[in-house]
């Protein structure tokens, strides 16, 4: 069962290790590309601001974005501001985002992203904290998959396996850690099928289109080519 109590401690703490990162940067640094094609840091950052007020709408009843054309010349608007102006809006939009989810409500109510995908209210904790998360490792400033929390990685490893489940795309693939932990997923694809091996962080990064699996290990056929999340 989700938590979200311990998910929104855990988005401080993440917000926390972001925020004590990104100060170090000067206006340079965020002006220089990420490792996400097409965007400079600043777009990183950016974005993960307007991701906050997006996740306050939700929690509020409010549609996620005005739609996607307003989303995207949000974020090309504020990727080019200075690190001073960046950084308080994003530790602005953190606070704003925090104080929504601690104040009393039904976490059991159903909520509505982007393109009509709905969930538990008691999940949206955690969806931030994965923004934080895997973006802090977008920017490319020395924070790696490999640093991130063990049992973070192991819950989107859960949810990213589950998303996969049965994809026409993908064949009937166990995912196996180095320590023993394994997951299920794909399944709708013909094909013979696969197990896939590696650390838990390099499943990760090939999950979440973050590494191309080269470091991880296959039996049974090719390394399944993953839907974009």
């Amino acid at each position: 069962m989700t938590d979200h109590a311990h998910d929104l401690r855990a988005v401080r703490e993440a917000t926390d290790r972001l925020l004590s990162a990104t100060r170090k940067l000067n206006d340079e640094d965020l002006a220089r590309p990420s490792r996400l094609p097409g965007w400079s840091r600043g777009h990183v950052v950016a974005h993960l601001s307007r991701n906050a007020d997006a996740l306050v709408n939700v929690l509020q009843g409010r549609p996620m974005y005005a739609d996607s054309e307003t989303r995207e010349r949000d974020i090309e608007r504020g990727a080019p501001r200075p690190k001073a102006e960046q950084l308080a809006d994003l530790a602005d939009s953190a606070a704003r985002f925090a104080d929504t989810a601690s104040a009393p409500a039904d976490w059991s109510r159903t909520v509505t992203l982007r393109n009509g995908v709905t969930d538990s209210a008691s999940r949206i904790p955690f969806r931030r904290r994965v923004e934080v998360e895997l973006h802090h490792v977008d920017l490319g400033i020395g924070y790696e998959l490999e640093d991130l929390p063990d049992e973070f990685v192991t819950r989107e490893i859960d949810f990213l396996t589950e998303r996969f489940a049965g994809h026409s795309d993908v064949v009937s693939t166990e995912v196996v850690a180095d320590d023993g932990r394994s997951w299920s997923t794909g399944g709708g694809a013909e094909g013979a099928p696969v197990v896939v091996r590696g650390s838990a962080g390099e499943l990760l990064g090939w999950l979440c289109g973050r590494r191309d699996g080269s470091a991880l290990t296959v039996d049974g056929g090719p390394l399944p080519a993953l839907p974009p999340l």
